[in-house]
């Protein structure tokens, strides 16, 4: 280990061909700039995106502090994720969604789950809509009032792009939420999300592989599928209560 902060910035030094710890900070700063964004994009708009930079920003310090090049990560990939729990742990921390938004959001989880399990397919709107005894509209509004909790919990999950391990507790630090890798193990936590993405319906496969794994936002995936931003929103919301539904139970048979 190293015996002193000069140690330990000529260690990460030596790791990117004579970079300094604050060369590699400025190289990788838009990529926080760039996580923060598609984050807020989802986020109500009293949620600073100045802030979410700022959390990033340290995101990416303890990334580059904390990366060891001997693991065969790419640092890209560790800085992402370091970067990404910081900003999600300040949206936890500060819990800016109702507790009603949350009992809305978990119910509508549970609804999808049992629906799937009795019909033996995906449930449409149609069929959540009459198991809450509401119209469609307001099955709808219930979407769009979820869908900053939908996009926090699927990245909860997101696996890595990349088909390198490493230890997933250390990048998703929550100690009031039982991690589902804690579980189930990172190897079946895969297996489980990939199956889970392939049991979506066609609609929602494809803007959660356009947005997650394409890296598109939401108004580039409605270009491309002819439908409105709104539209893919509402899809993406949809896909991710699936997810978290299907994770959540198969975790706890574990």
């Amino acid at each position: 280990m190293p015996s002193s902060v000069s140690d330990k910035n000529k260690e990460i030094s030596d790791a990117w061909n004579g970079m300094t710890r604050d060369e590699l900070i400025l190289k990788y700063a838009p990529m926080v700039k760039y996580i923060a964004s598609r984050i807020a994009v989802r986020l109500p708009q009293s949620v600073d995106m100045d802030d979410l930079v700022q959390v990033g920003i340290l995101g990416l310090i303890d990334a580059v502090s904390k990366f060891d090049p001997q693991r065969g990560i790419k640092f890209q990939t560790y800085a992402d994720f370091r970067i990404r729990g910081a900003i999600l742990d300040e949206l936890r921390a500060v819990d800016w969604v109702p507790r009603a938004v949350r009992q809305v959001a978990s119910h509508i989880q549970e609804i999808y789950f049992q629906l799937e399990g009795e019909l033996g397919r995906p449930a449409d709107d149609a069929d959540v809509a009459a198991h809450m005894g509401i119209p469609l509209t307001e099955f709808y509004q219930n979407l769009d009032a979820v869908r900053g909790i939908s996009i926090l919990s699927f990245d909860d999950l997101r696996p890595s792009l990349e088909d390198e391990e490493w230890d997933a507790m250390d990048l998703m630090a929550d100690p009031n939420w039982v991690d589902p890798v804690e579980s189930i193990g990172l190897q079946q936590l895969r297996l489980a999300i990939s199956q889970a993405i392939q049991d979506l319906p066609e609609k929602e496969r494809l803007v959660v592989t356009l947005y997650y794994f394409e890296e598109l936002t939401m108004s580039e995936i409605g270009e491309v599928l002819g439908l409105t931003e709104s539209r893919i929103s509402q899809l993406h919301s949809k896909a991710a209560l699936r997810m978290r539904g299907r994770i959540r139970h198969f975790a706890n048979r574990k």
